[in-house]
């Protein structure tokens, strides 16, 4: 039988703030966890994105740290997007506490932090690029951090952040409560916690099943060059906010410049974008001043917008559990929600993974929309370099493989070549938030 707030052991000021803001009862994870955090336990969290980890590490931090004390508590999280979220959400259930949290990340004014951290400041929350830029100045003194939560780690980790992390970690005292909280446990996790955690209590609620039940998941099959049109029609019925998820910057700024063509209110959001017009574009969207966020998959796990109805995936991510993350963002909160993907013929291999991680049902919207799957082009058996025909020659070769839009094209003359790769290719590459003293933040997603 579920608990309530009050049987978990947490404060009258925590649950006249937890009804205030719709928290009826704990969800699966936050029954789980608090009671070991308030225990003094180190955890280990694992649990499905908008399952309500926030509050399962902020509660028992917020119940045991002292009021108008110094930086007791340190939250790490790998987006500025998702820094302000979890901030948002801790300022909500530290109402009647009297506690007051930061965020602390790149594309910010350093001077801005200075004042605010002056004003005094309980907890914490960073991006590990910008929170070094404070360290290093001493405006930020970790010495009486008594609670550490990576949040986010795997995410932080794919971001390269795992040096930051340490060097972090170095200047907190040994005697401190640490907890981890992940969508999934890739080795190197562990491997991390072992290194950094004692008295370890995992809380694993999605090993086995990676899917929600509340998203009714489904997928079209369709040719590349009909894929906007079926997204415009999939926009209009929705009625509801949606997200869609594109592969690279450029595609994302794309589509939103046609979906405004097409009469439909869109805004975009992803790396190239400076603070102040991430801010903008998630303000807008949030109070509805847009209907659609056009997103690339940096975005991913920093959009907490419990109106969203709908995610459609524009492009297939090569990943699998980039695709969980994508559709978490829809069905926040208990609530109900639709995830659409639509699959060009050369993405079927990837989507098969996706199939294949899951036990939930995905549908196949083909047969129900009477629309014919188009027939997948084969990928050339091929080994070894490009063939050239002598000096001067020239050849092109063309791939229906993953490569969307035709695949790889690839001329060569005379051995010396060129190449050009449609929005399909993944490459790692590194936006940079750059802080005062030059320090950055890297993240990956795909695209040129």
């Amino acid at each position: 039988m579920t608990k309530t707030f009050e049987e978990l052991g947490l404060s009258a000021e925590l649950t006249r703030a937890l009804k205030e803001n719709g928290f009826e009862a704990p969800f699966p994870i936050q029954e789980a966890a608090i009671p070991f955090v308030l225990a003094g336990k180190d955890v280990v969290g694992q649990a499905h994105t908008g399952t309500g980890k926030t509050a399962a590490f902020s509660l028992p931090i917020l119940q045991k740290i002292k009021r108008n004390g110094s930086i007791q508590a340190l939250i790490l999280v790998p987006t500025r997007e998702l820094a302000v979220q979890v901030t948002t959400e801790i300022n909500k259930l530290a109402k009647y506490t009297g506690i007051r949290t930061a965020s602390i990340y790149g594309g910010q004014s350093i001077n801005i932090q200075h004042d605010r951290l002056r004003r005094g400041v309980q907890i914490v929350v960073a991006t590990p690029g910008r929170l070094i830029d404070h360290v290093k100045q001493g405006s930020i003194v970790l010495d009486d951090v008594k609670f550490v939560v990576l949040d986010e780690a795997d995410r932080m980790l794919d971001m390269g952040f795992i040096d930051d992390i340490k060097f972090i970690l170095f200047y907190v005292n040994d005697d401190r409560q640490t907890c981890l909280f992940s969508a999934t446990m890739p080795p190197e996790i562990l491997r991390l916690a072992e290194e950094y955690m004692k008295d370890i209590k995992q809380v694993r609620l999605n090993e086995e099943e990676i899917g929600l039940d509340s998203i009714d998941q489904s997928y079209l099959v369709v040719d590349e060059r009909e894929k906007f049109k079926h997204l415009c029609n999939f926009i209009r019925s929705a009625g509801k906010q949606t997200i869609v998820f594109a592969a690279t910057k450029q595609r994302a700024d794309r589509l939103a410049m046609k979906l405004k063509d097409e009469g439909l209110r869109a805004v975009t959001i992803h790396g190239d974008l400076s603070q102040r017009q991430r801010d903008n574009a998630m303000y807008r969207f949030r109070k509805g001043a847009e209907d659609i966020l056009v997103a690339t998959d940096i975005a991913a796990r920093g959009i907490d917008v419990p109106a969203v109805g709908h995610v459609i995936n524009f492009d297939v991510p090569e990943d699998p559990m980039v695709y969980f993350h994508r559709i978490g963002r829809t069905a926040r909160a208990g609530m109900s929600g639709r995830a659409i993907s639509l699959v060009s013929q050369d993405r079927v291999g990837d989507f098969d993974r996706i199939l294949r991680e899951t036990k939930l049902p995905i549908r196949k919207l083909n047969d129900e929309m009477g629309i014919e799957v188009p027939v997948v082009r084969q990928r050339v058996p091929y080994t070894g370099g490009f063939r050239g025909h002598g000096q001067g020659g020239h050849q092109r070769r063309y791939g229906g493989g993953r490569f969307g839009g035709g695949g790889y094209r690839q001329h060569n003359s005379g051995g010396q070549g060129y190449g050009r790769r449609s929005y399909g290719d993944r490459y790692r590459d590194r936006d940079r938030d750059r802080g005062s003293q030059g320090r950055y933040e890297t993240r990956r997603y795909s695209g040129y």
